[in-house]
């Protein structure tokens, strides 16, 4: 291995399955060291982990960084957003941190959503209107079913939060992650301390929102990791404003993201407010925005289906009329939260790898549908569309959103964009450079592009008809639960 040019830095992604930690060196963005170790989430009707997995897989990755790690200047974590962290005095978990697709808090959605005003004035607040994803709604879950946890909370926390704070010992956020909690106002970029007393939380408990290029902290004596002490720690910021400086984003370009969750994105520089709730109207980690829709059915839920068909999940076969809508864990966009998974169109000659590929078709027409709300009047039509995450590694996932986008697809070569994007911020600590502008001198984005075909009008405007016609049904899902 070369002599770094630069100083090095650790980027860290702890996701929803594992904690993954990059080793980067700052004046090239090469990665010299990395690791990864798994987290474990529970099953059935919520989905939780022990923030405790989070940190014990993130000493596991940086062990595997070996002494690389032991040298790095900065360090930043990139996270999982919306979860709902609780602590006590001693800042040990009260109980598992519930996920961003727990979707148990459906009920304390709408209730919220009628209570504070209806869908528009939350989103003229908030940015958003809150669904069983965010963490307010979790908040009143939790107060509502677990009331003695609650009284035993001293400090509420996201889950990059935790591992950051856990290495400086102070409470900190980042407005791009607390943006998507539910209760920071973004018109004010503050947290609105009315919605935070309409769910009984108080704002004492919360952290401080560090500032874009703002040191959150420095790494603490008896961390047990291999950073100094002293080591400079970034603020940090939720896992898609993460990729996002990763990528080096530009305002208008259009990224796709498949992964465990489904996510369309763009930076704007206009404040998002969308009274549909479709758009997520986040922040982003610089001081712009990012206006954002999510799926909570994406690579797992195709995965699955390959696996219930006994197939390769590249064995695609070409469809002829099946739809599937593999809405295995709820969704939330469409805004379904307890719905399941639904089939339609079958006949004595349909295939295996011809559902596969309806789910496939599924999975992407969420997605694109919420596209053309994600970017601005403006952004450039034709322009490719940034094809990351696990996903976005499979030819069939590529095949599938070239045809049905119509626009030409870029796969940049890339890899971990979460943790690199974290990397950058750390990056720009030491530089003074904004982290988006050094991931752009890392050329990170560079990677081959799909030309684009025409697009597949006819398969998008049947999954819109079964889906439209279907409604009543997904919708009776959620009132039998």
């Amino acid at each position: 291995m070369s002599a770094a040019e630069g100083p090095l830095v650790v980027g860290v992604d702890t996701s929803t399955q594992s904690t993954k930690a990059l080793v980067v060196d700052a004046a090239t963005g090469r990665v010299v060291a990395s690791g990864q170790a798994p987290h474990t989430v529970s099953s059935g009707a919520g989905r939780e982990s022990d923030p405790r997995q989070w940190w014990d897989a993130l000493g596991e990755a940086l062990s595997q960084c070996g002494e690389a790690a032991r040298e790095a200047a900065a360090v930043s974590v990139g996270g999982q957003q919306h979860g709902l962290v609780t602590l006590d005095a001693q800042g040990e978990p009260v109980r598992p941190a519930l996920l961003w697709n727990d979707v148990r808090s459906a009920p304390q959605a709408r209730r919220l959503i009628d209570e504070l005003g209806g869908a528009k004035a939350w989103a003229e607040r908030t940015g958003s209107v809150p669904s069983a994803s965010f963490t307010v709604t979790k908040w009143a879950w939790l107060a509502e079913h677990e009331p003695e946890a609650v009284r035993a909370v001293k400090a509420v926390r996201l889950p990059h939060d935790y591992l950051t704070e856990r290495l400086t010992g102070e409470g900190t956020t980042d407005r791009g992650d607390v943006s998507g909690t539910g209760w920071w106002a973004s018109g004010t970029e503050a947290y609105d301390e009315e919605i935070l007393a309409r769910v009984g939380l108080d704002p004492a408990l919360l952290p401080r929102v560090v500032r874009p290029g703002e040191v959150a902290g420095t790494v603490r004596d008896g961390h047990g990791l291999p950073f100094s002490k002293g080591t400079l720690v970034a603020a940090g910021t939720g896992d898609n404003a993460a990729a996002a400086l990763g990528l080096g984003l530009r305002p208008g370009v259009p990224v796709m993201s498949l992964g465990t969750s489904g996510t369309v994105y763009a930076v704007s520089q206009h404040r998002p407010a969308d009274p549909t709730g479709t758009v997520a109207g986040f922040a982003d980690a610089r001081g712009d925005w990012l206006p954002l829709a999510c799926t909570l059915n994406c690579t797992l839920a195709v995965d699955r289906v390959a696996a219930l068909l006994n197939l390769d999940r590249e064995a695609v076969e070409p469809g002829t009329g099946a739809t599937l809508l593999p809405f295995l864990d709820g969704e939330r966009t469409p805004n379904l939260p307890q719905s399941s998974g639904l089939m339609h169109g079958l006949r004595h000659d349909t295939t295996a790898g011809q559902l596969l590929q309806a789910a496939y078709d599924g999975a992407v027409h969420s997605l694109l549908a919420a596209l053309d709300l994600v970017l601005d009047a403006d952004a450039d039509p034709a322009a490719p569309l940034l094809l990351i995450g696990g996903g976005a590694r499979g030819t069939a996932w590529q095949q599938t959103v070239r045809r049905l986008s119509g626009r030409p697809v870029q796969i940049p070569e890339a890899k971990e964009l979460v943790a690199l994007g974290a990397a950058a911020q750390a990056a720009g600590l030491l530089t003074g450079e904004d982290a988006a502008a050094v991931a752009r001198r890392w050329n990170t984005a560079a990677g081959p592009v799909l030309e684009a075909v025409e697009r597949d009008e006819a398969t998008l405007n049947r999954i819109t008809g079964v889906l439209s016609d279907a409604a009543p049904l997904l919708e009776r899902d959620a009132a039998s639960r």
